[in-house]
């Protein structure tokens, strides 16, 4: 038996070509594949068309020797993955009685009137030779199919019905298929420094890690807001490539200094409030241009009600001196995307909350509202803490999303320096 070495995967579902949908179970497969030690090599979404699904099929058998097909499993007409995958490897399609029976039994357990839709036996429609991989928490099975030396999956597109079965088969069958030497993968993630900043500092690390067994390789992307490092390695078990990722994860982090602020997978919201819990200290945000962004990602942490306090949205100027205690005079000398008012909407709020930190964010999102003085993209951020006031002013670019979480992840940064 051939071990699984090469992995292509396929999403299946016209919906997903649109922008109303995106692929994400391919992100889920593709991590628990590389613990096989499996690459992956392809990644293709298909629409509900048979000639160009098989076409994709015929693409991956030629390169993979596992395929992964998602989606198209259901009872409907432009559910077809089963019927092309069938078609293409050249075996026939039957009826499983049991598969049926066992369907109805679900369906009336379910508690919904009448005998179930007839539609729904397409679903026990099994090809020849392939094995039914049960589905604990839906109607469609999946399906186990080994053709030559290569291993094709059907698993069913919702993401609650596809991680608990492909979790078990890893524990189970796929795991005796595993080519043994995993591929595991590190992300070193950072603030406050760009791109080519970054590949320059770590240039030396890149030879030496090019030239060690195990190699390890390195890549860096620029992400919105950071720039990621992604370290990954394939070893001969586990614990030597956990040994030598975590090796070169401490190697970039001493070369990076403190512009790192995860290394074991964490967000920048999620370190900013595992840092406030450990100093015992609450927060309190006052936003403009964010509109309640720099709230919305601290308290999407679960466990944030240990240490967000509130947040005030004051959007106009009116707002910043009712809420927050801005003096007019002061938005009227330096305008309302000013370091100053910045810092007085982070001193009113930590005054008014009683809380240890304060954050004031300010500045002009767009696509209207800047100057040449004040282009859009300007922020002004401050921070007050019990020991420091910081405030700065950020040219941010992009459109107004991405103005947005620019400045809250800058936001984040600065108090996350600051309690260092």
């Amino acid at each position: 038996m051939t071990p699984l070495s090469r992995a292509a995967i396929i999403a299946v579902g016209s919906e997903l070509l649109t922008p109303l949908r995106i692929d994400t179970n391919s992100l889920f497969i593709t991590e628990q594949l590389n613990t096989l030690g499996a690459d992956v090599v392809m990644k293709a979404v298909a629409g509900d068309d048979r000639v160009e699904l098989a076409h994709v099929f015929r693409t991956a058998l030629a390169r993979a020797d596992i395929i992964v097909l998602t989606g198209g499993l259901g009872p409907t007409d432009d559910d077809v993955t089963r019927e092309v995958v069938a078609e293409t490897l050249g075996r026939a399609l039957s009826e499983d009685a049991a598969l049926t029976e066992r369907m109805r039994a679900r369906f009336a357990a379910r508690g919904y009137k009448g005998p179930m839709p007839e539609s729904n036996r397409r679903q026990a429609m099994v090809p020849a030779g392939a094995r039914v991989i049960e589905n604990p928490n839906g109607s469609a099975p999946g399906l186990w199919i080994e053709e030559r030396e290569s291993l094709i999956l059907l698993l069913p597109g919702p993401p609650r019905e596809l991680k608990p079965m492909l979790t078990a088969l890893l524990a189970g069958p796929l795991r005796q298929r595993a080519a043994g030497a995993p591929l595991l993968r590190r992300i070193v993630r950072m603030a406050g420094v760009i791109e080519s900043q970054t590949d320059e500092a770590l240039q030396p690390l890149y030879r030496e890690w090019t030239g060690q067994t195990p190699p390890v390789s390195a890549t860096i992307l620029a992400a919105l807001g950071q720039i990621e490092l992604h370290l990954s390695t394939q070893a001969p078990s586990t614990d030597v490539a956990v040994a030598v990722l975590e090796r070169a994860v401490r190697q970039a982090c001493d070369v990076m200094g403190d512009a790192v602020f995860s290394s074991d997978g964490r967000s920048m919201e999620a370190v900013v409030g595992d840092m406030l819990v450990a100093h015992g200290y609450r927060i309190a945000l006052a936003e403009s241009c964010t509109g309640g962004l720099l709230a919305s990602r601290l308290t999407d942490v679960a466990g944030s009600s240990r240490y967000v306090e509130c947040g005030v949205v004051a959007y106009a100027n009116a707002a910043k001196t009712d809420l927050l205690g801005v003096a007019p005079n002061l938005i009227v000398e330096h305008g309302a995307v000013s370091e100053p008012v910045a810092v007085a909407m982070a001193a009113g709020i930590r005054t008014r909350t009683s809380v240890d930190v304060g954050v004031g964010v300010t500045g002009i999102a767009g696509p209207g509202g800047g100057s040449a003085e004040k282009p859009v993209g300007t922020v002004a951020i401050a921070v007050v803490t019990p020991f420091d006031t910081r405030s700065r002013t950020f040219r941010f670019h992009g459109e107004r999303e991405q103005v947005k979480f620019q400045a809250s992840q800058a936001a984040l940064d600065m108090v996350r320096r600051m309690l260092r």
